[in-house]
């Protein structure tokens, strides 16, 4: 049987993993509240952004969870403008191309 000490380590140490450990919430939420906390109008930014996009749907999937990310979306519709959000700008997807429309 475990010592009182070595109990109270252990019991120490699940309830710091516990407490440290971030919880998981869904994509949508999450995106919508750093978005939120940010002040920054996710969809109406990321329509303007998407206005003159050809694949408009996909556009504003991916601009709405930068701009979650970040908590901006560059103005007007060109890669001009990208630079004023570097956030936005440098994101990458696992393939190494940029994320953000």
């Amino acid at each position: 049987m475990a010592s009182p000490r070595a109990a109270t380590v252990i019991l120490l140490s699940i309830l710091a993993i516990h407490l440290l450990h971030p919880v998981r919430a869904s994509s949508e939420t999450a995106v919508r509240s750093q978005a939120t906390a940010a002040g920054i109008n996710c969809g109406r930014a990321c329509a303007v952004r998407c206005g003159r996009s050809w694949k408009p749907k996909m556009c504003l999937r991916m601009c709405n969870v930068c701009c979650g990310r970040c908590g901006c979306v560059p103005p007007g519709t060109g890669v001009e403008t990208r630079a004023l959000c570097p956030c936005y700008a440098n994101m990458k997807n696992p393939k190494g191309k940029y994320k953000c429309p």
